[in-house]
């Protein structure tokens, strides 16, 4: 099957003789014009257009700007005007979470912004999900582009264009932008934009993010840019579609007027700087905040050592089915260049949903630096664009247009961490630092997706705020805080079970509890996750996917020996109805996934464990599905933690006394958990010497460890060793050119089984043939 992209390629070529009505003449330039014309005014498909989708650094400034530079240009107006702005942001920021109706609208995962007249976001509010900041420039530069001279479309005050296709620019279906253009004068000055995950799209699967999607087709509304709000009031038949389209037509409606009224209150604090400062103070302080965050940020990197870091992080699932998927990151510093290098990343899968667009992975990265590196920087896409990124074509890292990728979570977190732990490596080396040098943080969204007819017989989609618990990585100091925020908010929040607890049919029955030994250790530990056990209660008519990895295979890397975090399965109890259990027999009810799964309390019910891509599954009354939020990576050699440090998580419960004895080295009373400190540095002493007497010389390890080609009982998918050229596709015998793409289909696992059972009845001659 031939790859295609929807993208019009427009070519103005001379005319052959054949090209006018075979005429076997040239034509005049005025009969060219009009064929141009007429070529341009029939084109079929105004598909993603690559030259915007891959281009992250700013505009070219405009004469509109540079003359507003010449007339405003003091740092102190400048600062005093993006100050106004930045609080105008906020404002909207608040709003939103405020008044959301989607469950990430009132736990933070939103953002609003101020855009330049040409598209690129200079200011940002500091609350949110930041990754947006390098996202939402794309479709406003698609609407530039293509509607601004438009005599269908055009752009007019009091205009708003609504876009969540990530294809246009965004990180997944799920998201919601609106955009709002503003004028003075009549003169169109600069963009307000506000971006919500609005969970529920009308997808094959509910709540917004399918890992059963094979094709864009089964990844619910796919809304390119276009106009949904004209003289500041939402278009009744545009809003009657796209209600209609998904399972949650009340949460379609709030949320749309949510993000409008956003945008307008952004726009009134616009107005008021443009009334009282005038309009190229405005184009002055977007322009010149933007060009003095992009200067900043390249007089940082050339302070860094230069190096190359190379990384990688493993994927242990497509969320279907278990294999091996690398994401391969090589970071190089030289003189004021970074450039991230993710060739040998593993090819796109042709009908999975974990790949990304390449501008979701540059979102990733750029959070890197604005939560990690340098929180200092104003919100805004400048901290990114000078910052180069390399990818192979059609890769999970920089997907095609055919590709699904609803679930493009899993490959753009990875990224991420893979672009944290780098650069983690030059800022331990750098003189000046913004932040302390941190591990990795958890980097999957360990969360509930649900879906169903609630207890109020409304249909709802949406997922549970947990995710937002990603243990923190330690940091150079101090242990990692515990389910601190999510890696693309800093400034997020958990939510309110209780609440939630009060528009959908399933109760948390253990939630935000630490679980034990699921820690990261290290000289100072990753912080930890918690568990969450939930069952549904009021609804014959609900069900719960999960969406994430990491039950085989850690997806991060600890930092300067310290270790990654556990791995995390889904576990089930089927056959129970624990609300029985806890009204008749309540003392058989365990609070950790650790006791119900080992000491099977419940009589007669199936106890499973399962990797972490479940898809849709309804759930009946009173059984368990059991999940834990990850832990951060650590930090530093196990053997020099603080023996005080290593009781004092035994005693909160974070660890058990036997793994901390065999980790940490460490010695104790196991009554009273006094520390032998003499005994302990026996122990720690003994410990190095057998460290020194299972090591080998490097050249003899290699020998033994590195094999020429991935293993056969692995499906492997990525580059080996450090030829980044060959991408393996699932086996040995089955590569790829990194520059030579080819489709990567996966078998259905459904089919996957029935060949297992039939090869099976086949061997004992149930077949209708003789036994094998």
């Amino acid at each position: 099957m031939a790859l295609r992209s929807p993208e019009i390629i427009r070519e103005d070529k001379p005319m052959n003789d054949m090209s006018i009505a075979g005429r076997g003449k040239l034509p005049s330039a005025e009969e060219a014009a009009l064929v141009r014309k007429f070529l341009n005014d029939t084109t079929l498909f105004l598909g993603p257009d690559p030259e915007i989708m891959q281009n992250h650094d700013l505009m070219p400034r405009t004469a509109d700007e540079e003359e507003a530079i010449t007339k405003v240009a003091d740092s102190h107006i400048i600062a005093k005007i993006r100050d106004r702005i930045q609080a105008g942001c906020d404002e909207g920021y608040e709003m939103v979470e405020q008044m959301g109706a989607a469950p990430g609208a009132k736990w933070g995962d939103v953002i609003t912004g101020v855009y330049s007249a040409s598209g690129d976001l200079a200011i940002a509010s500091a609350g949110g999900v930041l990754i947006f900041s390098a996202l939402v420039h794309h479709p406003i530069k698609f609407i530039i582009k293509n509607w601004m001279n438009d005599p269908t479309v055009g752009v007019r005050e009091g205009d708003g264009f609504i876009h969540n296709d990530s294809r246009y620019g965004n990180v997944h279906n799920t998201d919601q932008s609106m955009i709002v253009p503003i004028f003075h004068k009549g003169k169109l000055v600069c963009w307000v934009a506000s971006t919500v995950h609005e969970g529920e799209n009308g997808a094959i699967e509910p709540g917004g993010m399918p890992s059963m999607a094979e094709s864009p087709s089964d990844e619910g509304l796919k809304m390119s840019p276009f106009r949904v709000v004209e003289n500041y009031q939402i278009k009744r038949d545009i809003l009657t579609f796209l209600q209609n389209s998904v399972r949650e037509p009340k949460l379609q409606y709030e949320d749309m007027k949510v993000k409008l009224f956003a945008c307008l209150r952004i726009k009134q604090r616009i107005e008021e700087t443009l009334n009282t400062d005038g309009p190229e103070a405005l184009v002055s302080t977007l322009r010149l905040t933007m060009e003095n965050v992009r200067a900043e940020v390249k007089r940082r990197i050339s302070e860094w050592p230069d190096m190359t870091v190379r990384t990688y992080i493993i994927q242990d699932s497509t969320l279907r089915e278990n294999c091996v998927v690398k994401i391969n990151c090589k970071l190089t510093k030289t003189g004021d260049r970074l450039i991230f290098d993710f060739r040998g990343s593993a090819p796109e899968f042709t009908n999975r949903a974990t790949n990304t667009i390449v501008a979701g992975l540059k979102g990733m990265l750029a959070q890197v630096f604005l939560c990690y590196v340098w929180p200092d920087l104003p919100r805004g896409q400048a901290a990114f664009a000078p910052i180069e990124v390399i990818t192979d074509p059609h890769s999970i890292v920089n997907c095609s247009y055919d590709a699904p990728n609803s679930q493009s979570l899993m490959s753009i977190f990875t990224g991420f961490t893979a672009g944290q732990h780098a650069v983690a490596k030059f800022l331990y080396s750098c003189p000046e630092k913004f932040t302390k040098v941190h591990a990795p943080t958890f980097n999957m969204i360990n969360t509930f997706i649900w879906g169903g007819v609630s207890q109020h017989g409304e249909t709802l989609g949406n997922l549970c705020a947990d995710l937002n618990g990603m243990g923190a990585g330690a940091t150079v100091d101090r242990d990692g805080e515990h389910a601190l925020a999510p890696i693309f908010a800093t400034m997020a929040d958990i939510g309110e079970q209780e609440l939630n607890e009060e528009e959908v049919p399933f109760l948390q029955l253990v939630s935000k509890k630490m679980t034990r030994d699921a820690i990261a250790p290290g000289k100072y530990r990753g912080g930890q996750g918690y568990t969450m056990m939930v069952a549904t209660k009021d609804s014959e008519q609900w069900g719960f996917m999960t969406t994430c990895q990491g039950a085989k295979i850690p997806p991060l890397q600890g930092l300067f020996g310290g270790y990654a975090c556990g791995c995390y399965p889904l576990s089930k109890v089927k056959g129970v109805d624990v609300y029985d259990v806890l009204q008749n027999t309540p003392e058989k009810f365990k609070h950790s996934i650790e006791e119900i799964m080992n000491e099977q309390p419940f009589e007669g019910a199936s106890y499973t464990t399962h990797h972490m891509g479940m898809g849709f599954e309804i759930s009946k009354r009173g059984e368990l599905f059991m999940i834990s939020q990850g832990a951060g990576a650590g930090y530093g050699d196990l053997l020099e933690r603080d023996p005080r440090g290593v009781i004092k998580d035994i005693e909160e419960g974070l660890i058990s006394p036997e793994v901390a004895a065999r980790l940490y080295k460490v010695a104790f009373d196991p009554e009273t958990l006094a520390i032998d400190e003499a005994a302990t540095e026996v122990a720690r002493a003994a410990e190095r010497k057998a460290r020194i007497a299972r090591s080998r010389p490097y050249s003899d390890f290699v020998k033994d460890w590195s094999k020429p080609t991935p293993p056969t009982h692995l499906q492997y998918f990525g580059a080996w060793g450090d030829d980044v050229q060959t991408l393996y596709m699932g086996s040995p015998h089955k590569t790829r050119d990194a520059e030579t793409p080819r489709p990567n289909y996966m078998p259905h696992p459904k089919d996957v089984r029935i060949a297992e059972l039939e090869a099976r009845l086949a061997a004992v001659g149930a077949m209708g043939g003789e036994k094998q």
